[in-house]
Parts: structure tokens; sequence; C-alpha cells
């Protein structure tokens, strides 16, 4: 037999409960990852730009013509040109001024690098390289490069 003085108001107590608990969790956690994966999204950096250039080398007067063939504009200021491991042109220090990559690097704009350019003597095999400095990191990225021949 039933007692009726017992109450029967407290036996969806418990599953009422569990459900309010589970809801805060899953909001809980959807916050956490939410700032982890935002926090993750500011930190990744602009990509470094895709171009194509031509080398042409003298080798009688140790100089490089450059030529941006095709792809992005890129910033003047954010390439530095190195060969064998020596800068030889920076856009930080307006090495480009007076040159077609004064402001900015298009397509069929070209520079002049010879070896009055460069801290150390230029030999065959020295590699010319291209550097793109991410602009919002300190990371840098050699977007081409060739052999001295």
């Amino acid at each position: 037999m039933v007692d009726p003085s017992s109450s029967s108001d407290d036996r969806g107590v418990s599953p009422v409960i569990g459900v309010i608990l589970m809801v805060a969790l899953t909001v809980i956690l959807a916050t956490v990852l939410g700032t982890v994966v935002l926090d993750f999204a500011s930190g990744v950096s602009e990509q470094p730009p895709q171009a194509a250039f031509d080398y042409e080398f003298d080798s009688a007067d140790d100089n490089v013509t450059i030529t941006h063939v095709s792809g992005d504009r890129i910033d003047s200021e954010t390439i530095r040109i190195t060969i064998g491991g020596d800068k030889a042109v920076s856009g930080t220090n307006s090495d480009f001024q007076g040159t077609d990559w004064e402001d900015s690097i298009r397509a069929g704009g070209g520079i002049e690098i010879g070896d009055h350019d460069v801290n150390g003597d230029i030999s065959t095999g020295d590699t010319v390289r291209i550097i793109w400095e991410n602009p919002s990191s300190s990371s840098a990225n050699t977007i081409d490069s060739r052999e001295w021949p």
C-alpha cells in the first residue's frame, strides 16, 4: 500500500539537476574551446607572397639583374636579398630607391645588384636569395633563390 504521508514531488529532482549540470558543463567547455581557438587564430601570421623571378648573371662585372616575372605584388620594405649569405639589399634601409622596386615589387620590375652591394666577394656557387620578412611577426621565408653560375 502507498503511504499517503510521503510526497511524490521529489521524484523528478535528480534528473533535472543532472540535465542542468550537463548544460553548464557544455557551456563552460564551449567557452574554453572558443577562447583557445580564437587565440590560436590570432597568432596565425600572414602567408608569404607567391612570385616568380628571372635572374640574369653577368660574371664579367659580378652583377645580377633580378626581374619579377609574375605573381603577387610585394611591399619592398618586406624584402631582403642576400648573396652567399651576405646582405646585398634590404627594403628597410632604402636600398631599392631609384629602381623599379622602390615602393612595391610588381611583375616586370627589376633591380640590378652588383659586387659593390655585397659585404663579401661574390663567387661561383653562391646562392642569391630573395627573403620575405613577415611584417606581423619575426619570421622570414625564402620566396626564391638561384645559384650564382
